[in-house]
């Protein structure tokens, strides 16, 4: 499957497959929290707090820039996406929030409201 932006319909993602072993999910800090390839809806059980939305790893987004809004784009070695969304596709249309700051597991959490799966 492939992530697509509601919006515009453009690809967001490579292609990618439910990641069924959670045991694979990586929460140590500066590492990709999930294997690329992969995504996972967060169930609210982890630790990241993004509840309902689409998980995937940094290396699997496409056609995608950081957003022109300066003061979401915060961290200090990367960006801890506190500050609202932080992705948009690259018709600028908001996608979701990449967490990559050194304090974190490495992870894009896509906004189920923005985004959409299809079939590749």
């Amino acid at each position: 499957m492939k992530l697509i932006c509601n919006a515009c319909k453009l690809e967001v993602s490579k292609n990618l497959t439910e990641l069924k072993d959670l045991n694979l999910l990586d929460e140590n800090s500066g590492k990709d929290y999930i294997p690329q390839g992969f995504f996972i809806i967060d169930d609210g059980q982890e630790d990241i707090q993004t509840k309902g939305f689409i998980i995937i790893n940094v290396k699997d987004l496409i056609n995608s820039n950081y957003h022109s809004d300066g003061s979401r784009l915060n961290g200090c070695c990367g960006y801890d996406g506190l500050d609202g969304m932080n992705r948009v596709c690259l018709n600028d249309h908001e996608i979701g929030t990449e967490n990559s700051d050194c304090w974190m597991p490495h992870y894009v959490a896509l906004n189920p409201d923005l985004i959409n799966f299809v079939q590749s």
